[in-house]
């Protein structure tokens, strides 16, 4: 798990920026966020790669930071992984622009791109650049069309969503 977290870092070191023509979501409610997520699609990077019954769980820390515990299966391995970060807010906490930290003061965006505005049943969100992207949902599966959704917005927005993988939860 130390791998993973250091490649993560290493690969997001620092990187708080948006993509270019990507807008945060507004009206960003971070205790309806807040709670258990789960992964339904994502570009492939190697701090995930091979993981199934992908969750990310989000909580308040006591300074009013995001706890953020990621965890997945390796079917390879036969065991959970799971990481730990923090997360705080880059502008204003309206609006869904978070960085995140898995190891001291190194830090990746998290974008929300788009989100469920009823019931925060659903949200796509980005990293720093066009490689990074997540499609999550409260539970372990989406409505097709949603995802249709999702992905056509993605793809207007330049990430390839050819690309995209989706994740197997039991």
């Amino acid at each position: 798990m130390k791998k993973i977290i250091l490649l993560l870092v290493l690969t997001l070191v620092s990187c708080a920026g948006i993509p270019e023509g990507v807008t945060p979501a507004g009206d960003f409610d971070l205790h309806r966020y807040l709670g258990r997520w789960h992964e339904i699609a994502r570009l492939d990077h190697s701090f995930e790669r091979g993981l199934s019954q992908v969750t990310a769980e989000y909580s308040l820390n006591p300074d009013g930071s995001v706890r953020v515990v990621n965890r997945g299966f390796s079917e390879s391995e036969n065991k959970w992984k799971q990481a730990e970060g923090r997360a705080v807010f880059v502008n204003r906490p309206d609006q869904g622009y978070l960085k995140v930290s898995f190891f001291g003061p190194f830090y990746g965006s998290y974008v929300v791109i788009d989100l469920d505005r009823e019931n925060y049943s659903w949200a796509m969100v980005c990293g720093p650049d066009r490689s990074y992207l997540w499609i999550l949902a409260r539970s372990p599966s989406l409505d097709d069309a949603v995802v249709r959704q999702l992905t056509a917005k993605a793809s207007a927005l330049g990430f390839n969503t050819d690309a995209l993988i989706f994740v197997h939860h039991d």
